[in-house]
């Protein structure tokens, strides 16, 4: 297969910054380092996977120790998974139960409306045991590191945000596409990878509902490719704990720089408490992130200058995409009087007043941006 690449997908690694951020998927996607992914296969469990879900915890634990181990000497050089057999169940095997444990008391996000999704049930998401895929393709509109991107758009959402580019499939039609078991979404991540894609990027709507599917698939695909995570971050903390040996690359978004615009834009509560978690965990665990944040209008002092602010502290290493794509959209369209404050496009002027203070953070957001 033959195809023109973007010319900032090539040239954005002569950049120092990116080497040495995005180190562990340059490695995987081309090839010189095995997704993590396929390390958890190579680490055999010994417990019985009809125990409860507390002992499959604590078994958990005690696996994610090994595999930093194991990830640890991949990095430096100092054995091969290829010369590993592979074991009859796996840490992979035992991270597929516990998806579907928690869906039986739905907590994969921070709302934990404990409803039984194998028996039917739905909570906010609006989804049972079941998962719906809108669309996938090569993306060639992400970040330069990331294009061509295996997308796979997943429908439903967490969140209820009232400007959603994607409101079709995250909010007006949560069962629309196309249905898809665990071998049928191995057979879309093969393909993806094999025509040409850097990672397989997980999205939607939001991929955080759709968790158990997505571990599940893993069973059934063999390929070398990076995993790439890509969500608003409203994850619960088991569901965090399922990602980290899995996920390769972050694509994290971070909307607001506090509580209160979450909760009138987005409908979540505690909203700056629990994603600033969870980018937290995922950065002193050593996942390379490329976090977004898109800038809205009237909201540089209270969302834009927050969030780098917090960035700069607490992720400090991270690549940053400070984007000025928004335009009203959704109710904000259709309702431009109930939301005057964010009825229009960032203005020039905000959008280098974000840069600014970026530049002033000594925050890398250029390479990708």
């Amino acid at each position: 297969m033959h195809f023109m690449i973007r010319p900032d997908a090539i040239t954005v690694w002569k950049s120092r910054e990116v080497n040495e951020r995005l180190s562990w998927y340059r490695d995987v996607m081309l090839n010189h380092k095995p997704a993590k992914y396929l390390i958890c296969k190579h680490i055999p469990i010994e417990i019985d996977l009809r125990e409860d879900e507390e002992e499959l915890w604590r078994e958990h634990d005690v696996k994610a120790e090994e595999f930093r181990e194991l990830h640890d000497k991949i990095i430096g050089e100092t054995i091969k998974l290829d010369r590993i057999s592979k074991p009859k169940k796996s840490f992979l095997d035992l991270k597929i139960e516990l998806t579907r444990r928690m869906i039986a008391h739905c907590n994969l996000c921070e709302r934990k409306c404990n409803v039984n999704r194998m028996k039917g049930k739905i909570g906010f998401c609006r989804l049972n045991s079941k998962a719906y895929v809108s669309s996938w393709f090569q993306h060639w509109g992400e970040e330069a590191p990331l294009v061509p991107s295996g997308t796979i758009f997943f429908n439903s959402c967490n969140f209820r945000c009232v400007f959603c580019q994607n409101y079709d499939i995250s909010q007006l039609n949560p069962h629309g596409g196309m249905e898809v078991d665990e071998r049928k979404l191995a057979k879309i991540e093969r393909a993806l990878r094999e025509g040409g894609a850097r990672n397989i990027n997980y999205v939607g709507g939001e991929p955080t509902p759709n968790l158990h599917v997505i571990v599940g698939s893993l069973k059934f695909l063999d390929v070398n490719v990076p995993l790439l995570w890509n969500s608003n971050m409203y994850c619960s903390l088991e569901t965090l704990k399922i990602l980290l040996e899995i996920i390769d690359i972050a694509l994290p978004d971070f909307k607001y720089g506090n509580n209160e615009c979450g909760r009138r834009l987005s409908k979540v509560e505690k909203y700056f408490e629990i994603v600033s978690r969870n980018h937290r965990i995922m950065y002193n665990y050593g996942i390379n992130m490329i976090i977004r944040h898109l800038v809205m209008p009237n909201h540089i002092e209270c969302c834009t200058k927050p969030i780098l602010k917090w960035i700069a502290k607490n992720t400090p290493k991270v690549l940053v995409n400070i984007m000025g794509q928004y335009r009203p959209e959704y109710l904000v369209y259709r309702r431009p009087q109930d939301y005057p404050d964010i009825n229009r496009r960032p203005r020039r002027k905000e959008m280098e007043e974000a840069f600014r203070y970026a530049d002033k953070l000594g925050i890398c957001y250029r390479p990708v941006s």
